[in-house]
């Protein structure tokens, strides 16, 4: 998986910087070895089935604070030191904790507006908290924003095993396989989910 013996990839190293708010997601675009994989990787939260690391944002900051690494202290979401990628990090790492409320108030917080990854974890968390209808919509737009959005298709897919619509489940595995996804985190988590019945909460 890239990791040999507690090394880490060039790339594994980048996405470290870049969820500590250390560099931004342009720069290291700019310097990322394979772009396009990266940013596969960014969506998918480092394309691992491994849940997010706890941090200081669930284990000591207030509602509404995120951890700063660089700082060594929690802010509030919505002070402009902090970047909408350490944003989105806090907003996966409370929805893993059980915590959808306070990750929807981080995701209020981005300041990118209505992205197509705003979006999927917005249906990711509309879905965590039983709003199904709105869940599929935000999910929907997700993707008519970005068709190659992997991991709002796999998302989605979960989704629809939930509802036992295993067909249009296997439909978004077939479009992220499409998309290039083939072996990523969405892939394998999608299609875990048709063959077990068991979905991420991350």
């Amino acid at each position: 998986d890239g990791t040999f013996y507690g090394m880490q990839t060039f790339d594994q190293a980048l996405l470290t910087h870049l969820k500590a708010g250390n560099i931004s997601m342009e720069e290291a675009m700019k310097a990322a070895t394979s772009p396009n994989d990266f940013k596969l990787s960014v969506a998918a939260g480092g394309d691992s089935s491994e849940p997010p690391t706890p941090t200081e944002t669930t284990t000591d900051c207030a509602k509404g604070e995120v951890w700063d690494e660089k700082t060594g202290a929690c802010i509030k979401a919505e002070d402009s030191s902090l970047n909408d990628d350490q944003r989105f990090g806090a907003v996966r790492e409370l929805a893993y904790a059980g915590r959808p409320d306070e990750a929807m108030a981080i995701l209020a917080a981005m300041t990118e507006g209505e992205t197509s990854r705003v979006l999927t974890y917005r249906g990711f968390l509309l879905r965590q908290t039983g709003q199904i209808e709105d869940g599929i919509a935000a999910y929907e737009r997700a993707i008519a924003l970005d068709a190659g959005n992997i991991l709002a298709r796999s998302y989605y897919g979960q989704l629809l095993v939930q509802m036992n619509e295993t067909d249009l489940a296997r439909l978004q595995l077939a479009a992220i396989r499409l998309h290039g996804g083939d072996g990523s985190w969405a892939e394998r988590a999608l299609s875990d989910a048709i063959a077990t019945g068991v979905t991420y909460t991350y």
